[in-house]
Formats: C-alpha cells, structure tokens, sequence
C-alpha cells in the first residue's frame, strides 16, 4: 500500500476553509492524488514521498490540499461531458487563464505551479 500524501489534518491546516466531510475526504484525496501522481509522470509513486526533501514534500502536500479544495468546488462541473454550456443566455466555462488542462488532468494554474516547484514536472528524462 503506498503512502497517503496528506492527512485530513494537514488538509485542514492547508485549507482551513474547506467543509470537506470524512467520508468525502478518502474518495477526494485518492482523485487528487491521482492528478497529482499524472502531471508529475508517477514520479512521488516510485520514490516514495518519503524519498523527497521537506521543500518538495511540503510542495506536494499543498498542491494535493489544492487539487482536493478544486474537485470538492467543481466536482459537478469536472464529471460533466461539456466543456461549456449556455442556458437562456447565460453561459458557464472555465477561465482558461486559471485553469489548465494537462495529460487529461484538470487543475488550477496554481496548483500546477506549486507542483512545478518541486522539480517532479519536467517532462525529460532525469
């Protein structure tokens, strides 16, 4: 069994805002460490988090408290179909200059920039 990348404690300390209940927290936290797990090419997976220093550990935590905060925001929005959709002249989309979409993962550009401190993003060969 690998290691959780955050406790519902260091969620709460992270996003002290954020209502998610414990029995939504295990399900968001595994989606979130998922996305994670793909925009750093499943790199934390095969080290082990253990494996980082407090710098990139600390990196990972927020930016999976972020991902967690994002799907629990837009969860009705990240599971539909549509990217975009307009109603009686009313229409609904992601800002595009803050969300991104990367290897099929959708996030906050701030999320993605907290990850990308860690140096686990890098798309070449390391």
């Amino acid at each position: 069994m690998r290691d959780m990348y955050l406790t519902s404690t260091e969620f709460c300390n992270i996003c002290p805002e954020c209502d998610i209940s414990e029995e939504q927290f295990s399900a968001i936290r595994q989606r979130a460490e998922s996305d994670i797990d793909t925009l750093t090419f499943n790199r934390i997976t095969a080290e082990g988090i253990d494996s980082f220093t407090d710098f990139q550990r600390e990196r990972i935590k927020r930016s999976t408290a972020l991902q967690m905060k994002f799907i629990y925001d837009n969860s009705e929005l990240l599971e539909s179909p549509l990217s975009a959709y307009s109603i009686s002249g009313v229409s609904m989309s992601f800002d595009k200059s803050k969300v991104v979409s990367l290897d099929g993962v959708i996030t906050t550009r701030q999320v993605y920039n907290v990850l990308m401190q860690t140096g686990l993003c890098y798309r070449g060969l390391m």
